[in-house]
């Protein structure tokens, strides 16, 4: 699950999908399921290079490419008689508005410091007082994406950006809603990443894909975000766990 910047009634079908690039760059593919009876943003910290500035995230629209996760999904086929589970239920700031870009279906944008989200339309903000609880954030950067009221399948959605450490992939997977932080949280994600190969032995736990990502997922649909020759991985986060994002 994520932040978000109002009550919302359920979130499902949480899935997040990393990959690091040569340099400091990072991917992050992310796609759920949302009903909200208010327009509603989710906000996702990501532990962006300091002093990147406004424009460090470049968002990927993915809308043609729906079926992202589900074309994943094919590289770790179930054994015979198996049933696949179904997931459920410091840069100097100004007043000037934040740009929004049109991603898909929805629209996006990128805070790069706590004190930015002054900058946003306060529907689409978090307290201030909800950062303060959380000092672990305070040189991160804030992805932010807005969903209008109702129910609605997601399509993922993609970006880039660079990361304060380039060794490592990060995954956004801290529960904030409605303002409120809980120790514990409840976890139900698919999480799928590709690391270079020398950073391989460094996934234990995580299943590996039977054959490469490009024989499973559409590489002119995926817009640079699947390395077609090299192998993905998969894990599940679920149950009851400390409320923090993942590293490897």
């Amino acid at each position: 699950m994520c932040c978000f910047s109002r009550p919302i009634e359920a979130v499902y079908n949480t899935k997040i999908f990393a990959r690091g690039l040569a340099g400091v760059s990072q991917q992050l593919v992310y796609s759920m399921g949302l009903r909200t009876p208010y327009d509603v943003a989710m906000i996702l910290p990501i532990p962006v290079k300091r002093g990147s500035g406004e424009k460090a995230v470049r968002f990927i629209s993915l809308k043609k490419y729906p079926e992202f996760f589900a074309d994943l999904q094919k590289g770790f086929p179930l054994p015979r008689g198996q049933r696949l589970l179904v997931e459920s239920a410091d840069t100097a700031t100004d007043s000037k508005q934040l740009d929004v870009v049109k991603v898909g279906n929805f629209e996006a944008s990128f805070v790069p410091t706590v004190k930015d989200f002054s900058r946003l339309d306060e529907r689409f903000r978090l307290p201030m007082e909800t950062w303060q609880k959380l000092p672990r954030y305070q040189n991160y950067g804030f992805v932010v994406f807005k969903f209008k009221k109702g129910s609605q399948d997601v399509h993922p959605m993609a970006f880039e950006f660079p990361r304060e450490h380039p060794k490592r992939i990060f995954f956004p997977t801290v529960h904030i809603h409605d303002g409120t932080i809980e120790e514990e949280a409840g976890f139900d994600h698919v999480l799928f990443c590709q690391l270079p190969e020398d950073d391989v032995m460094m996934l234990r736990g995580w299943r590996e894909s039977y054959r490469p990502a490009g024989m499973f997922m559409n590489k002119k649909k995926s817009r640079g975000l699947i390395d077609p020759t090299a192998h993905c991985h998969r894990s599940s986060l679920t149950g009851k766990r400390p409320n923090a994002d993942l590293w490897l």
